[in-house]
């Protein structure tokens, strides 16, 4: 999967909005393509603006717009990484969905690759003090490499500094640049590990070049 979110700029710089937009009324109808058209207008209004009220705006369109449901419900998979034009035309996605989407906006807005980091974290259910937790991810946002990151989370409306989320621990980040693995001394920003090499691009980066009206083919370094 992560090979996938790797080659995703590739797809993005040839992306065809017109052609998303005639793929959602196509395969989803008119509800889907009436939400790409307005994800269309917060990628064109929004492309100069701040990059605060860019992640605002992105994080808000998708938790008001996208419900939360499982893959299982929506796909009848135990897990599956829809692309942004999937999630729209559905109205609906998992956490992985609205991390996914909300990255490759902020990407189409002009949010520099390297200040964007797709996180995979333990959530601990019933807060901080809570024993229980689960697998989720969220989309983080670094104005420097080494800063703490904003947290845009499916779960909350607010983005929020990872310091205000002790009910997330960090296992790993990943984005199209490479993969990072948790530290020991900086909770949040992580050190830079190597990227797997030689992985073979999966199913869910193929639907992605598709929606984006690019076909590729090989594998991710």
């Amino acid at each position: 999967m992560l090979a996938c979110v790797v080659l995703l700029p590739w797809a993005l710089a040839a992306t065809d909005l017109d052609k998303t937009q005639s793929l959602a009324q196509e395969r989803y109808g008119s509800a889907a393509a009436e939400t790409v058209a307005a994800w269309r207008r917060l990628i064109n209004e929004g492309a100069h603006l701040s990059e605060p009220d860019k992640l605002a705006r992105v994080n808000d369109f998708f938790n008001q717009r996208i419900l939360f449901e499982s893959d299982m419900t929506i796909w009848q998979q135990n897990d599956y990484w829809a692309t942004p034009l999937e999630t729209m035309g559905r109205g609906a996605g998992d956490c992985e969905d609205f991390s996914i989407a909300k990255y490759t906006t902020l990407l189409l807005m002009g949010v520099p690759n390297e200040r964007l980091r797709l996180i995979y974290v333990r959530a601990r259910i019933g807060g901080a003090s809570s024993t229980k937790s689960e697998a989720h991810m969220v989309l983080g946002y670094y104005q420097q490499p080494t800063d703490e990151p904003q947290v845009l989370d499916n779960l909350i409306g607010s983005i929020r500094p990872a310091s205000s989320r002790p009910d997330l621990t960090p296992v790993f980040s990943f984005n199209s640049s490479g993969l990072w693995a948790s530290g020991t001394t900086a909770r949040w920003a992580i050190p830079r590990c190597a990227c797997p090499a030689g992985a073979t691009c999966s199913s869910a980066c193929e639907r992605t070049a598709c929606d984006a009206n690019t076909s590729f083919q090989g594998s991710a370094a």
